[in-house]
């Protein structure tokens, strides 16, 4: 069996790829390092299953030889990069997605879209169900990767039903893990940073709001479960077990052991304010669930951003 992964060299794509490998199959990376991290697929250069090529996605891409699967994760996917990012987010949610769509159709293969949680906005809806419309804000700034998202899913369905294409789409919640970059502006790796720095720990707003923290390796398994055996429709994956930004703070800072303090900012224009993803439907069709408590899953986080943040220190000295 052989697949492509768009945003191959990205924090998810990598872990994708690993993934992909271990289970026997041979992998084709794409990535032209935007946001993506060479770094993160340097253990797989001598890999006899692996190739790579450095592209952008927005641009035809040719592949030579048969394709089982297309697993389309190209795309700036922190607010920090789609923010300084705008037109690039847009063209591989709509170009970048069109161009993985074609190549899935013309080799005859299963297609993988990774969109997001993002496409249900701030949510009127708790928790979030796949039949939910979403409550987005196309023209404010977060608006680029909500609508980019939005899009790609629209034009996935309209393959699927027009082409008859076998297509798959994953809406990702807040995940965390070993790859993320530290100054991502995601919310665990920024706290997890900052603490291990004795920097005070950035919290927006009160701290109030919510999110739904899924460590990276059971992201992982429910992306492969529905890439092998789920069915068109949008599925949600993600971890139900919802903490407020605040509580969330509180643990990083017990783990590392940090006494830095916590301030608070401004709440960035349109932020969520809930964010828990309803998982019946991937727990009825693919059997699964997550199983790493997030004490776990940040204690494997931590111990990753130890050795990040040492070697950053190093280097300036």
């Amino acid at each position: 069996m052989r697949v492509l992964v768009t945003g191959a060299a990205g924090f998810l794509g990598s872990h994708l790829v690993d993934k992909f490998l271990a289970l026997g199959y041979e992998v084709l990376g794409i990535d032209n390092h935007i946001t993506g991290n060479p770094v993160n697929l340097e253990h797989l250069s001598a890999h006899a299953r692996f190739r790579f090529v450095n592209q952008d996605v927005t641009r035809y891409i040719e592949v030579e030889g048969p394709l089982d699967g297309v697993l389309h994760f190209a795309s700036p996917a922190s607010p920090v990069d789609y923010l300084e990012l705008p037109i690039q987010t847009l063209k591989v949610g709509a170009l970048g997605t069109h161009k993985a769509l074609g190549l899935a159709m013309a080799k005859e293969s299963r297609f993988l879209l990774a969109s997001t949680s993002e496409v249900y906005g701030d949510p009127l809806v708790h928790p979030q169900p796949e039949s939910y419309w979403g409550n987005v804000n196309p023209v404010g700034p977060r608006g680029v990767y909500d609508e980019a998202k939005r899009f790609a899913e629209a034009l996935t369905m309209a393959y699927h039903r027009f082409h008859k294409l076998d297509t798959r789409i994953v809406r990702i919640f807040n995940t965390y893990g070993p790859r993320m970059r530290p100054n991502d502006g995601r919310v665990v790796s920024n706290f997890i940073v900052q603490a291990l720095r004795g920097e005070p720990l950035t919290v927006y707003g009160d701290g109030s709001q919510t999110r739904s923290f899924c460590y990276v390796d059971d992201l992982i398994d429910g992306i492969v479960r529905l890439y092998e055996k789920g069915t068109a429709e949008p599925t949600n994956i993600g971890n139900p077990h919802e903490f407020t930004v605040r509580q969330l703070a509180e643990r990083v800072l017990a783990l590392t052991g940090s006494r830095s303090a916590i301030v608070e900012r401004p709440l960035p224009i349109d932020d969520p304010q809930v964010r828990q993803p309803d998982i019946s439907h991937a727990r009825a069709t693919l059997e699964w669930e997550p199983t790493i408590s997030l004490d776990d899953g940040l204690k494997r986080t931590i111990e990753y951003f130890r050795g990040v943040v040492a070697r950053q220190g190093a280097g300036t000295r």
